[in-house]
């Protein structure tokens, strides 16, 4: 059998849910470079909103999730403090597409993960992690303050739930498959 590997990267900023999602929908146990909080963070990462956060990744999130006998999508989650950044361009690189986890409480923090894939030119969805059920706001009033193109897919989300997990990834998949020049 030759198996076809696509690699997706889950993106977004700093405590937005990203090993939460790669957790929950992969097939194998995560890997994951989660590392406690510390004093030295303080000043440095913003926690504004996410005060109960503990820990966070450093480096990346790494999962796996077999869609067809010959399609296995790798997942890449970026690590989403400022500081961190620099490895993002190492992470997209060669991927089909992305899922950007909005958190509406920290909309502030998904301004560059929206703007690093647009520059890129590399098709991506938008999913609002919904943590505590509803959201304040509505699905215009997100679009309109991330200012995204209509044809980026938006979705709602809790990264928390397998199956709702799995629809971004198809969500994302549809999307970029739709986006490949026909040969």
């Amino acid at each position: 059998m030759n198996r076809q590997s696509v690699k997706v990267v889950v993106a977004g900023g700093f405590g937005t849910g990203k090993t939460t999602l790669v957790a929950s929908v992969s097939e194998i146990p995560p890997l994951t470079t989660e590392e406690v909080l510390t004093q030295a963070s303080v000043g440095v990462d913003d926690v504004t909103g996410i005060e109960d956060k503990t820990n966070t990744t450093v480096a990346l999130d790494f999962g796996r999730i077999t869609i067809s006998p010959d399609v296995v999508l790798y997942l890449f989650g970026t690590p989403g403090q400022d500081r961190f950044w620099f490895m993002w361009d190492e992470l997209a690189q060669g991927a089909v597409g992305a899922i950007v986890l909005v958190d509406t409480r920290r909309l502030g923090t998904s301004f560059p993960a929206v703007d690093f894939f647009e520059r890129r030119g590399i098709p991506f969805v938008v999913a609002v992690n919904r943590f505590f059920g509803e959201c304040l706001y509505s699905q215009e009033e997100i679009r309109a303050a991330l200012e995204l193109d209509p044809s980026v897919p938006f979705l709602w989300v809790d990264a928390r739930d397998k199956a709702s997990s799995k629809q971004a990834l198809i969500t994302l998949v549809r999307h970029a498959m739709a986006r490949m020049p026909v040969s």
